[in-house]
């Protein structure tokens, strides 16, 4: 039987969009002219920073921002184990070394108790990190003042990936305010909350970071004055004064940013409304539904859902499979970082972030996001079920 097949995730591009998109074909700016900074400020506004600095990926917007805070050879950089592997690969770039925190078995977000334990014990053996990247998975704030608080005590700077989480609040606040830490990093991929095509965006409130960021994007080019190292030659002079990088996002990709900013809260009422849905559908499944902690509000780029072979009778692998047949397009994220062959060959193993590698063993992403119609909604719960009591038939 043929299934209408329904991705985890997918944008949602309107005639405003496009319209917008075509006025920039038609103008005179193709790369850089008025859209970016017009992005910029959209998203500043909305998250409540003082700068923001755009770049082509949020891979990129990383490298920058661990660049900008000065991390490089022989520091190191603390991250979760359950992200994309760029959260990691950011700070490699710049020569530093790389470590993980477990996760909360809950939130499935960096643990602050976790954290608390491992700068306990790299306190006296002189190892302490000097940037956290802290990951909101699937659109849910980590607890960012604990980690705030952590960071004050033993000086390390934070770094906030939150690629998932644009529209997301922690304590009321909006996410990439900056306001428990140096800088916050969006990402604007096609299955995110809103699109750039490609694209990530770094706010701060630091002048002086969002200064660097911008210089580095732009191969480390400056066309002012008072950075130059002698008085320009004419009107056309510019000086390198850094090794920086082609990281540029174009007026192309922030025009269809800009429209989608516009956008932003109705995309968020439709992926909440649907969690909302999922979380009383499911609720007789078994399978772990994502908890929301009482000082976060997601912004629902996934809804995570855990498979415990025990509890179901069945393994996430079966799972998977039976919901791939029937057309629905599931996803896990993310395979634990320090468990790819890379990070491997750096001496991590199996065993380390036990809370990581359980997470990862019987983790789904179920589909979402604002397009999904509510009868798509069912049959995904549907076949959910059934890959379910498929299964615990086939035990007995």
């Amino acid at each position: 039987m043929a299934y209408e097949y329904l991705p985890y995730g997918r944008q949602d591009i309107s005639s405003t969009d496009i319209e917008a998109v075509l006025a920039v074909l038609q103008s005179e700016f193709l790369t850089q002219g008025p859209a970016v900074p017009a992005f910029e400020q959209a998203v500043t506004n909305y998250c409540g920073a003082t700068h923001g600095v755009a770049a082509n990926s949020a891979t990129s917007a990383l490298h920058l921002a661990c660049l900008a805070l000065g991390v490089g050879p022989g520091e190191r950089v603390w991250t979760s184990p359950i992200t994309f592997v760029a959260s990691a690969n950011c700070a490699r770039y710049c020569g530093a070394q790389v470590d993980f925190i477990d996760i909360d078995p809950r939130t499935y977000n960096i643990s602050a108790a976790a954290l608390a334990e491992k700068l306990a014990r790299a306190e006296p053996a002189g190892q302490l990190p000097h940037t956290l990247i802290a990951v909101h998975l699937c659109g849910q704030p980590c607890d960012m003042k604990a980690i705030a608080t952590l960071a004050q005590r033993y000086r390390f700077r934070v770094i906030e990936d939150a690629s998932h989480a644009i529209g997301a609040r922690y304590l009321g606040e909006p996410v990439g305010n900056c306001r428990y830490s140096d800088i916050t990093v969006f990402s604007f991929h096609p299955v995110k909350i809103i699109t750039t095509g490609e694209g990530g965006l770094a706010t701060t409130n630091q002048a002086a970071l969002a200064r660097r960021m911008a210089l580095l994007r732009s191969h480390g080019i400056t066309r002012e004055s008072a950075e130059m190292d002698h008085p320009p030659d004419g009107p056309w002079y510019y000086q390198q004064i850094g090794l920086g990088f082609n990281y540029r996002m174009t007026d192309i990709q922030a025009a269809l940013g800009v429209s989608q900013m516009e956008r932003l809260e109705e995309f968020l009422a439709n992926r909440r409304r649907l969690a909302r849905r999922y979380d009383q559908l499911l609720g007789e499944l078994p399978v772990t539904l994502p908890y929301q902690p009482p000082f976060g509000e997601s912004a629902y780029h996934l809804y995570p859902i855990l498979i415990d072979a025990a509890t179901a009778g069945i393994g996430r692998g079966e799972v998977f499979e039976s919901l791939q047949r029937r057309g629905i397009g599931v996803n896990v994220h993310y395979i634990p970082v320090h468990t790819q062959p890379y990070y491997r060959s750096l001496g991590f193993r199996d065993g380390q972030f036990p809370n990581a590698e359980r997470y990862y063993a019987g983790a789904i992403s179920l589909p979402l996001h604002p397009g999904l119609t509510e009868i798509q909604q069912d049959r995904i719960v549907d076949a959910l079920r059934r890959a379910l009591q498929e299964n615990a038939c086939g035990s007995r």
